[in-house]
Order: structure tokens, then C-alpha cells, then sequence
């Protein structure tokens, strides 16, 4: 199944981008589901499904059934349940209501999932945090220690209490089991990220963010798809200045997407979209492909007969040096690119080894290691 994450500059009509590919893939005859906070209602249409997050109530449901498993330690405690009625949702409860939307989205007979993301940064944010959140799971209650919990239920008799810390292993194992079905999600081939932009001054520098955001998740960009095109031909002067300043904008998108098919051409409508008739014309010309592109590999290249080590190539396209810091912290690589930071888990073969530099050439980051020769395998 295709998933599309449609994204975007805010404002720059990423919900009726998605709206109108939805749409238009189902009048084309294929089972679409669109999840979509903000979209308009649309016309039945054989085909297409709509599904809402609901943060209010998806953070009710939550807190409730987390209170409900974990009332024989808040008993102890001392604590009194909350009901339904006074619950109000607290901040993040939006993100997280779209993290299932987007597992869920995964589910299902449909052939295309196409997804309405927040704008740019929260998107780039949202993305990234199924593997943040499981990062921290995994650090604060490791595998083994949770491996205990089986004894805790004989602890238990033993001491004649209830182990309060239970209930603690238990909501962080079917935690992990959730935010390994979203990253699942994400990660997979056929996920990729559909970029809304309105050329304009801030466009290009928009774009060159979203590839480097999206390049150090390691998820494909679908394509560019530049909204809102004033008519070329208008005889009025003052839309021609309009027109002649945004197209200069659109040629700076086209040098930047990096995208062999170049970038999609929406027009602009004179007024904001009015029915399925208008959503129509503004789907994008370009029908979304079975499987994205391959995401290129993060490679090692061994060159420890030449120079004696063996360098990691890291595509960061539009990455610049300044704006650059790596960190080795054990096992990972602490990778940080101007506002983003990730911490990426070193392949097998360069856990052995020592970070001894790092280059940038034209978007591809190089770094070098060189076997530590106590845990390097001896050659015979």
C-alpha cells in the first residue's frame, strides 16, 4: 500500500493539496483513505474514506485506560481517579493523535493513504518522534530490567503488597509495541513525504530545509508541488510584476527539488477552492507511483588498504559545514544539522572502530573511522 504525507510552508494549502489528490486518485478508481484534521467535508465518493483525528478524545480514552491499568498503584498512592467529564487534553495530545492515524492508516483494504501533516517543522518533528520516544524507552527501563516483571507477580504474594512498579513495565511494553508499528510506518519503502510550497522568497530556503530534514530521517520526498501559479499571460501590469517575481521564485524551486520530474504546477483558482469540481483542478498532473524511489544508502566504503580506514557516507543534500556537529556516544552517532538532531545507530562494523574526522563534499558527509586493533579482528 502507497502512503503519501503531505506537508508543507503553513498557509500555503498543503489540506487541499491533500484533499484534491485523495480525491482524485478515487474518481480514477482506487480505494483511498485521507486522514485529515482540517479538510472540508467532501462528496460521497465510491472509493474514498475519510478519517479525522480526534485529539481530545483519542488523550481521554488514553489517560483513562492508562488510570484504569494502573489503579491498584494509585490506590496505594493515595490518589483519586479522575472522571471522564473533567478531563481536558494537554499539550501534545495532537501528535500523538496523528501518530495513530498514521498507523491506523497503514490498516485497511485501501490501496493510497494520503495524510494531512501539520506545516514543515512540526511535520519534520512529528516524523522523527516514534524513534526519539522509543530511544528514550529503551535507555530509561532497558530490555532486561523489564524481563523481571514476570517475577514481580510472586514478589508480590511474598510481600503480601501489590508491586506498584508493574503496571509501569507493562504500559511501557505495549508503548514500544505502538511506536514500533508508527516508525514501521514511516521507515517503509512505500512512505514518502509530498512537499506544498507557494513560491515566494522564503520558498526555495523552505525546500532546502525539508530535504535536509527529510534526508537525515532517511524518507523519500514524492515530489514538489508549487501552489498557487498566477496567470501568465495577464495583461495588467501590476499582476505582471506579480507573475514575473514568482516564476524567478518557481525556477529557484526547480534548481533546488533535486527531483528528475522537476516540480508540480498548481494554478491559483481567484478564490478559495469551492466543491469537488475545483478540488479536481487542483490535483497534482503527476500520479503518485506504486513505490517511491529507494532512499539513497548510507554506505561505508573500506578503505583500510589505502588509507587505513573505512568512511561512512551520509547524504545530507543542502547540508553546510558551519551548521554541522557530530558526536560519538558508544554504539550511535550523534548527528546534528542546524535544527535537527538525530542519533543514528553505527553499523556493526564501525562499532569497532574510532571516529577519527569528517568531511563534507557537495552534500555527502564522510566520516572516517579507524579500526580499534583490540576489537578489530586479526587477519591470519
Amino acid at each position: 500500500m502507497r502512503i503519501i504525507l503531505v506537508t508543507g510552508s503553513g498557509g500555503a494549502g498543503r489540506t487541499t493539496v491533500a484533499a484534491a489528490t485523495a480525491l482524485a486518485e478515487a474518481r480514477a478508481g482506487r480505494r483511498v483513505l485521507l486522514v485529515s484534521e482540517d479538510v472540508e467535508p467532501l462528496p460521497a465518493q465510491d472509493g474514498l474514506r475519510v478519517l479525522r483525528p480526534r485529539p481530545a478524545g483519542d488523550f481521554r480514552r488514553e489517560f483513562l485506560a492508562l488510570q484504569a491499568r494502573s489503579s491498584t498503584a494509585l490506590d496505594l498512592l493515595g490518589a483519586a481517579p479522575f472522571e471522564d467529564a473533567e478531563l481536558t487534553e494537554l499539550p501534545g495530545s495532537r501528535q500523538f493523535a496523528l501518530l495513530r492515524a498514521l498507523r491506523d492508516a497503514a490498516e485497511g483494504d485501501h490501496e493510497l493513504a494520503v495524510v494531512d501533516l501539520p506545516p514543515l517543522a512540526e511535520a519534520l518533528a512529528l516524523l522523527a518522534l516514534p524513534e526519539q520516544l522509543r530511544r528514550y524507552l529503551r535507555r530509561l527501563l532497558p530490555p532486561e530490567r523489564q524481563a523481571a516483571r514476570a517475577l514481580r507477580p510472586m514478589l508480590a504474594q511474598l510481600a503480601g503488597v501489590p508491586m506498584p512498579a508493574q503496571w509501569l513495565y507493562e504500559t511501557t511494553g505495549r508503548w514500544e509495541t505502538e511506536l514500533a508499528a508508527v516508525q514501521a510506518v514511516v521507515d517503509a519503502p512505500a512512505t514518502s513525504v509530498r512537499l506544498v510550497l507557494e513560491p515566494g522568497p522564503a520558498a526555495a530556503r523552505a525546500l532546502r530545509t525539508a530535504r535536509l530534514g527529510l534526508a537525515l530521517q532517511r524518507l523519500a520526498l514524492d515530489s514538489v508541488v508549487a501552489n498557487r501559479l498566477l496567470p501568465a499571460d495577464s495583461e495588467d501590469p501590476w499582476l505582471a510584476g506579480l507573475t514575473a517575481q514568482q516564476h524567478r521564485h518557481l525556477a529557484e524551486l526547480r534548481t533546488a527539488s533535486g527531483l528528475a520530474d522537476g516540480v508540480d504546477e498548481l494554478p491559483h483558482l481567484g478564490r478559495d477552492p469551492r466543491g469537488p469540481e475545483d478540488l479536481v483542478l487542483l490535483a497534482p498532473a503527476r500520479r503518485p507511483a506504486a513505490v517511491p524511489g529507494p532512499v539513497p544508502a548510507w554506505s561505508v566504503e573500506d578503505r583500510r588498504e589505502e588509507d587505513g580506514v573505512l568512511v561512512w557516507h551520509i547524504g545530507l543534500p543542502g547540508a553546510v559545514k558551519e551548521d554541522l556537529s557530530l558526536v560519538r556516544r558508544g554504539d550511535e552517532l550523534l548527528l546534528t544539522v542546524g535544527a535537527f538532531r538525530r542519533n543514528v545507530p553505527l553499523p556493526a562494523a564501525l562499532r569497532r572502530c574510532a571516529v577519527t574526522g569528517a568531511g563534507l563534499v557537495e552534500g555527502d558527509l564522510r566520516v572516517r573511522f579507524t579500526p580499534d586493533p583490540g576489537l578489530w579482528p586479526r587477519t591470519p
